[in-house]
């Protein structure tokens, strides 16, 4: 077999040993250098059935092989997933073909997947079902950091729910394969991976609907209203929108929500609209899987949120910290500061970074409604954010004007971002763009501003 992707966020480190385990001959394939996947590596060092290659990917790896399985983010035009299909070789992802081993057995999918909340729907659903059915019948996968879908071969039986969080990457797989979640959560499509996608919202989109498209009779789809009504108009067969459960093509139901559904009579921890239409997702899917109104009712409760999602770190000096470091997006970031919205004029944001060829128009006019101080990280996405601004990193406090640095290092954003706050403030890492050229990824730069917050004396 030829795995196409090790990586550092552990996925492909568990799919890996896993197979190795099971006496797969394996090439593993990077285009990172051994050096940057050192520590991936170093994980690996006892296994004696693979070989590595670091650097670049050879066609010869992608011909006499007997199956591939490739990494999420591998490009669509990909001449090396080319080569192996012109050669009839099967290409799977971890998910999909886990999902295509263990549904015929009767274990049930659960799968999340939208361009914003996918983690907070996730996690707050697993909390959910695991308060309802107990830890040994629920288990985790997908696009989880730390966590591959394979191994959960040696674990699952029928009857149990494996909760998956997907991304378009991922439910290429589930396309390809032709199979579906039985319970699917939509949670939203907002512009994203444009850099990916070649500027292409229909493919994009077309990956997502992956997650609906193949299922059954008796499958359940959640979705937020606005992309109710997209799923509506391609595939209901009566196109008349409803805001209860509605008949699809293939006889599965289909459930709207908004935010307003949440129960006005219910505590939660979460902040902002954004996050009650979230927990009205993962409430749906639990009375969709059959869970007792008091179970989740109690459970939403007892949620704290998910880390670098709007988490509050601390509040040191009067001046409260927040991580967002998952919000890529503009739209993560407007989300973030409408849940903030009582500190209008009061908020020190960090953000900016590499470019997914994403627009910065409504970004920069929330930016100069809500935001007092602007640090943000060098790349292609801070000098959209710059220019969207109208200003330059030359012009300074003045009237209708933001205080401006760019930097390239998480300690002098912050350290420069904590100079300018005051008792009452808030201290807001929310980049609305990608994290690579400065950090190794998304969780990097969220732990590395933890760090700093942590230190603060």
């Amino acid at each position: 077999m030829t795995i196409m992707g090790l990586g550092l966020l552990g996925r492909g480190i568990g799919v890996t040993k896993f197979l190795a385990e099971c006496g797969a001959d394996l090439i593993v394939t990077d285009l990172k250098t051994a050096e940057q996947l050192s520590s991936s590596t170093k994980q690996l060092t006892k296994y004696k059935n693979i070989k590595f290659v670091f650097g670049e990917h050879r066609l010869g790896d992608f011909t006499d092989r007997d199956l591939i399985i490739k990494a999420a983010g591998v490009p669509l035009d990909s001449p090396f997933i080319a080569e192996a299909k012109k050669n009839k070789i099967p290409v799977e992802m971890d998910a999909s073909l886990f999902a295509k081993f263990v549904m015929p057995a009767g274990v049930k999918i659960v799968g999340v997947t939208g361009t914003r909340g996918k983690t907070t729907v996730t996690m707050l659903l697993s909390e959910i079902l695991k308060s309802a059915f107990g830890d040994e019948k629920v288990y985790l996968g997908g696009n989880i950091r730390g966590l591959a879908t394979l191994p959960l071969l040696k674990k699952v039986k029928t009857g149990d729910i494996v909760l998956m969080e997907l991304d378009s990457w991922q439910l290429q797989g589930f396309g390809d394969s032709q199979i579906s979640p039985n319970i699917s959560v939509f949670t939203n499509l907002l512009v994203d991976h444009q850099n990916y996608y070649k500027n292409d919202m229909e493919k994009y989109f077309a990956d997502k609907a992956n997650i609906y498209r193949y299922q059954k009779a008796c499958d359940v789809i959640v979705a937020g209203k606005e992309i109710a009504k997209r799923i509506i108009r391609q595939d209901f067969v009566d196109t008349k929108p409803r805001r209860t459960r509605n008949l699809l093509k293939n006889g599965n139901k289909m459930i709207a929500v908004d935010y307003k559904d949440f129960p006005s009579s219910w505590k939660t921890k979460l902040i902002g609209e954004h996050n009650l239409f979230n927990a009205a997702l993962a409430i749906e899917a639990a009375r969709a899987l059959g869970v007792k109104e008091t179970v989740i009712k109690k459970a939403v409760a007892g949620f704290a949120g998910v880390p670098g999602r709007l988490e509050f770190i601390r509040e040191v000096g009067g001046v409260k910290y927040y991580n967002d470091t998952t919000a890529t997006t503009p739209d993560g970031v407007l989300a973030a500061l409408e849940a903030l919205k009582k500190y209008q004029g009061k908020i020190i944001l960090l953000g900016g970074g590499a470019d997914k060829e994403l627009i910065y128009v409504d970004y920069a006019k929330a930016v100069k409604k809500s935001v007092k101080v602007l640090a943000l990280f060098k790349g292609a996405a801070t000098d959209k954010i710059i220019s969207a601004l109208g200003t330059s990193t030359s012009l300074r406090a003045g009237k209708n004007k933001i205080p401006l640095e760019v930097f390239d290092n998480m300690k002098e954003a912050f350290t420069w971002a904590k100079a300018q706050a005051k008792r009452g403030d808030v201290v807001l890492l929310s980049p609305g763009a990608a994290s690579f050229g400065i950090f190794l990824n998304e969780y990097d730069r969220g732990d590395q501003f933890n760090k700093c917050v942590k230190g603060l004396k």
